[in-house]
């Protein structure tokens, strides 16, 4: 089962609501490669063609998935179309 199947799916509005612990999620050095190449693809799919991408993460409570455009990727979070962001370190997989 991947973690698309079992996240909880949630509205982008409910993100600024949710805690973030500072720990990483991934532990292998080839998926967080993937991770980043995965979030700067996905940024310029959403800005150039206005694309939504299923992100799953997890917070305090367990997996989540958002289907939302990306509007930036900064050295530590990414910053959705509505302003919300999620910590990159807290982000299991991007699906475009």
């Amino acid at each position: 089962m991947t973690s698309m199947q079992i996240a909880k799916h949630i509205d982008k509005e409910q993100i600024a609501w949710l805690y973030f612990p500072e720990d990483e999620v991934l532990v292998s050095t080839k998926t967080l490669e993937k991770r980043g190449m995965e979030l700067q693809k996905a940024a310029i799919l959403s800005n150039a063609d206005s694309i939504n991408m299923h992100i799953v993460f997890e917070d305090s409570e367990g997996l989540k998935q958002v289907e939302t455009g990306i509007w930036a990727v900064t050295s530590k979070r990414i910053i959705l179309n509505d302003g919300a962001t999620i910590p990159i370190n807290r982000i299991h997989e991007i699906k475009i």
